[in-house]
């Protein structure tokens, strides 16, 4: 390619990437107000995040649209076309975090005028913290290219996994308890998987960032520390 033609092809990827980081932004603050919202119940603030989301499907169609035509018109090869792969699957985990942290502002809704213990919240703020240090280092090291930071925010998955299975045991434990904190418990078991599935919207996003870089996927099998699936309600109740 001459170099106009390359300097232009430089400038439309540069312009890819400033989507990602539009969306990463985004998704990011729909994160933050979404935990907020279930801090204080603030159906208000729910409204807004729920309201907001179609600012993340409009930027993921951008994306894609952009994506396609790079590679229709470039032809691009190598590291050219990961970068453009690696901004459409990017994209589309941004937009999935959006979506759930939209779930989650619809639970603050639904549990607004019910009965639920405060520290169940507190929980899954905390977790909530953790997935966006997740979602920020993963796109720290996009940006860094930094296979170091990408192979981190992959190993931490687990962390979240483990806090979601102790809220998922302490809620069943509430709801065996008192027969009335079941829908209340269950619409916040809801938004702590919605912050778990974020979590692992973080790994994938870590796993496009080693390929993009490398070439190769990361090796190993994915941590997973989420055991909710095997509780035993049984033993919980005895």
């Amino acid at each position: 390619m001459s170099e106009h033609i390359v300097s232009a092809f430089e400038e439309e990827l540069s312009t890819l990437g400033a989507k990602i980081f539009q969306m990463g932004g985004l998704a990011e603050k729909q994160l933050i107000q979404s935990t907020d919202a279930l801090g204080d119940l603030n159906v208000e603030l729910a409204r807004e995040v729920i309201a907001a989301d179609q600012q993340l499907d409009i930027l993921e169609r951008e994306v894609e649209e952009q994506a396609i035509l790079l590679i229709a018109r470039r032809q691009p090869v190598a590291l050219d076309l990961r970068e453009i792969m690696a901004a459409i699957r990017l994209s589309g985990d941004l937009e999935r975090v959006g979506d759930l942290a939209k779930n989650i502002a619809k639970r603050v809704i639904a549990i607004e005028g019910t009965r639920h213990r405060k520290r169940l919240i507190l929980g899954i703020e905390r977790m909530s913290l953790l997935a966006m240090d997740q979602l920020k280092r993963a796109l720290d090291s996009y940006s860094r290219k930094d296979i170091t930071g990408a192979i981190e925010v992959w190993h931490r998955d687990e962390e979240i996994d483990y806090m979601y299975t102790s809220l998922f045991r302490e809620m069943l434990t509430y709801m065996m308890e008192d027969p009335r904190k079941i829908t209340p418990c269950t619409h916040l078991l809801f938004a702590a998987k919605n912050i778990e599935r974020i979590g692992d919207h973080a790994t994938n996003m870590a796993e496009t960032i080693h390929y993009l870089v490398t070439g190769e996927a990361i090796g190993d099998e994915r941590p997973k520390g989420d055991e909710s699936s095997f509780t035993n309600v049984e033993t919980l109740a005895k």
